[in-house]
């Protein structure tokens, strides 16, 4: 008879086999990107008066952990281990995450109605948010069921000086078990702490 162990050890390869290494060779790839911006209302991100007391903000390139310069998009099979991430084969970013998620933040923060400039408008503003991916990941919990996960720490400096730091995490559950359903998690969770950092920031002191 065949043991709980055994048949665990099989149900891990097979989904690792179909999201990976066992797909068919010639399979064309499916490039992912964050989508289109959502449709904000007024009790959504920052209101018009709270984006004004945000002023102008430089908004740094986004950094994180290698994973995230390189257009290959993971998956972590929580149940299996955790500590581990795998390939999709044939699915990956158009772009790097780092450079999806700077993109985002910077058309979220400005569909706010706050000024966003780029590191080359230092003249422009003294004020810099700087932000930092702990987490970027589809965990699955099971072989049908997986989240998108996004841990942000973000800085705020003002003549370079510290002026705020806070974590920010999302978790966002995937409409299907592959990595369409991943990248739509992910872009969720994106936007989720966004819309929780553009709160942030309309309640930290106004610059002098």
């Amino acid at each position: 008879m065949m043991t709980t162990t055994i048949r665990n050890a099989l149900a891990v390869a097979a989904v690792a086999c179909a999201m990976a290494a066992c797909a068919s060779k010639g399979s064309p790839t499916a490039q992912y990107d964050f989508g289109p911006l959502p449709v904000t209302t007024s009790t959504a991100g920052a209101a018009p008066s709270s984006a004004s007391k945000i002023g102008a903000i430089i908004v740094a390139d986004v950094s994180g952990p290698a994973s995230l310069d390189t257009e290959r998009m993971h998956y972590r099979l929580l149940y299996a281990d955790a500590r581990q991430q795998r390939p999709y084969a044939y699915n990956q970013w158009v772009s790097t995450p780092a450079q999806l998620l700077t993109q985002r933040m910077r058309a979220r923060i400005a569909q706010a109605g706050v000024k966003v400039l780029s590191t080359t408008d230092a003249a422009a503003s003294a004020t810099v948010l700087r932000m930092e991916v702990e987490d970027f990941a589809q965990n699955f919990d099971t072989a049908t069921s997986s989240k998108g996960v996004l841990v942000l720490r973000a800085s705020v400096f003002r003549n370079h000086l510290l002026v705020d730091q806070k974590t920010f995490s999302s978790s966002v559950a995937a409409p299907s078990a592959d990595a369409a359903g991943g990248a739509r998690a992910l872009a969720d969770a994106s936007d989720a702490v966004a819309a929780d950092l553009l709160t942030w920031l309309a309640a930290l002191p106004p610059s002098k």
